[in-house]
C-alpha cells in the first residue's frame, strides 16, 4: 500500500479587505464593467490600487530602503531558525508583504530566535506561534 502523506493547507495568496464606496463612484465602475474595460469590480478596484500603487513607486522604494525592509514574501523555516538560535543571533524582522513561519517551527524556537517583527501586510503564522510573539509584533 502506498504511503499516505497528509497534504499541507493551501495558503490564500492574497488578503481580502473591505471597502465602503459611495453610490456614485460604484455606479461609475458598475457602467466600466458594462462596457467591458474590466471583468468585475474587483477588478477595478485592484486596477486602481496598483496603478496608486505604481504612481508612488519612488516613495515607497526610499522608504523601505531608510527603513531596512524586505518587500515581497519572507519565509521563515524550522532549519533556518536553528540555525539562527545555534548561531546565537536574534532576527528583527521588517517586512512589506507577507511573512510565513513554517507549521514545523515550534512557539519556543520562533520566541528563542524572534526578537521582533513589523509586518506591514500579512502575517501567516499557526495561532499558537502569534501567542508566543504577541509581546514582540509591532
Amino acid at each position: 500500500m502506498a504511503e499516505i502523506r497528509p497534504l499541507r493547507d493551501r495558503v490564500p495568496d492574497s488578503e481580502k479587505i473591505t471597502i465602503n464606496l459611495g453610490y456614485v463612484d460604484l455606479g461609475r465602475i458598475d457602467l466600466l464593467v458594462q462596457e467591458g474595460f474590466y471583468s468585475n469590480r474587483s477588478d477595478f478596484i485592484r486596477t486602481a490600487i496598483r496603478n496608486g500603487l505604481d504612481s508612488h513607486r519612488d516613495v515607497l522604494s526610499r522608504s523601505v530602503e531608510r527603513h531596512m525592509m524586505d518587500m515581497g514574501l519572507r519565509d521563515f523555516t524550522r532549519a533556518e531558525l536553528e540555525a539562527a538560535r545555534k548561531a546565537g543571533e536574534v532576527l528583527h524582522v521588517k517586512v512589506v508583504g507577507l511573512v510565513r513561519f513554517d507549521p514545523d517551527v515550534s512557539p519556543e524556537l520562533a520566541r528563542a530566535t524572534i526578537g521582533s517583527i513589523s509586518v506591514l501586510g500579512a502575517l501567516q503564522a499557526s495561532p499558537e506561534l502569534r501567542k508566543a510573539l504577541a509581546d514582540r509584533i509591532l
